[in-house]
C-alpha cells in the first residue's frame, strides 16, 4: 500500500461521503442517525444524505467540511472538521433544503425531526469555540492501516491555523475501536452523556466526548 493522500473533499465525492457518514453514525451498532430519523431503507437514505452532502446550505454534512484519505488514487477514509459554533442550526436548514428539493412536505420533514430528536438528550459536542471533529469513518478494507490518524493530524492542523484551541470529537458509548483511536491521536475524556431511552432505541447507553489542545 503507498503512502496515503490527505485532501479536501469535492462535489463529486458525495457518494463517498455520504456512505461514511452512515457508516460513522452507526459506529459498531446496525443503525445511525439517519437510518433512525429518515426511517427509510439504506438506498433512500444515501441518497439523501449525498444531497446533504451538496447543498447551498452548508452542515457538518458539507463535502467542503470534509478532508479524505486516499489510498492509490481511492477514497479509502474521511472526516469532517469544522467549528462547533452554529452546527445545530446549520443542520436543520440542510435537512429543510433537502427536503423541499426532494418534494417532502411539511409533515414528512416535521416526522424526521421528530424522530431525531432521541439524540438530543445525551449528545455531547464540547464548547461552541471548540474546534470539531467528526462522521470519521474508514472503509473496511483500509482499517488499521493509520488514516484515521493522519487525517486527524491534518484536522488538528487546519484548526490551528484557524486559532482555534480546543478540539473535540464525539462517539457512541461502547464504539471501543473509536475510543483507541482517538486516545492514540492525544484526546483525552471529557465527558459523557447517558440516557435510557435513547439505549432502548439504538444500543448504546449514549455518547462520550474527548478532547485536546491544539
Amino acid at each position: 500500500m503507498g503512502q496515503p493522500t490527505i485532501r479536501p473533499a469535492s462535489p463529486k465525492d458525495a457518494g463517498f461521503i455520504a456512505r461514511n457518514i452512515l457508516s460513522a453514525q452507526r459506529g459498531p451498532l446496525p443503525r445511525g442517525w439517519f437510518d433512525i430519523a429518515l426511517g427509510w431503507p439504506e438506498p433512500q437514505c444515501l441518497a439523501f444524505v449525498e444531497r446533504l452532502a451538496t447543498a447551498q446550505r452548508r452542515s457538518w454534512w458539507h463535502v467542503s467540511q470534509f478532508l479524505i484519505a486516499e489510498v492509490d488514487g481511492a477514497p479509502a477514509a474521511s472526516l469532517c472538521a469544522m467549528p462547533a459554533a452554529g452546527t445545530g442550526t446549520a443542520a436543520r436548514s440542510a435537512i429543510a433544503e433537502v427536503a423541499d428539493k426532494t418534494w417532502l412536505n411539511r409533515s414528512e420533514l416535521a416526522a424526521i425531526l421528530r424522530r431525531g430528536a432521541y439524540a438530543a438528550d445525551c449528545w455531547v459536542q464540547g464548547g461552541e469555540g471548540d474546534w470539531l471533529i467528526e462522521h470519521v469513518a474508514t472503509l473496511p478494507e483500509y482499517r488499521g492501516r493509520g488514516l484515521v490518524q493522519a487525517l486527524i493530524g491534518h484536522a488538528l492542523a487546519a484548526g490551528k491555523v484557524l486559532d482555534f484551541k480546543r478540539a473535540s470529537i464525539s462517539f457512541l458509548i461502547g464504539n471501543e475501536a473509536a475510543e483507541r483511536c482517538y486516545a492514540k491521536a492525544g484526546f483525552a475524556f471529557a465527558e459523557e452523556k447517558c440516557d435510557p431511552a435513547f439505549e432502548a432505541l439504538t444500543g448504546a447507553p449514549g455518547f462520550r466526548r474527548f478532547a485536546r489542545a491544539i
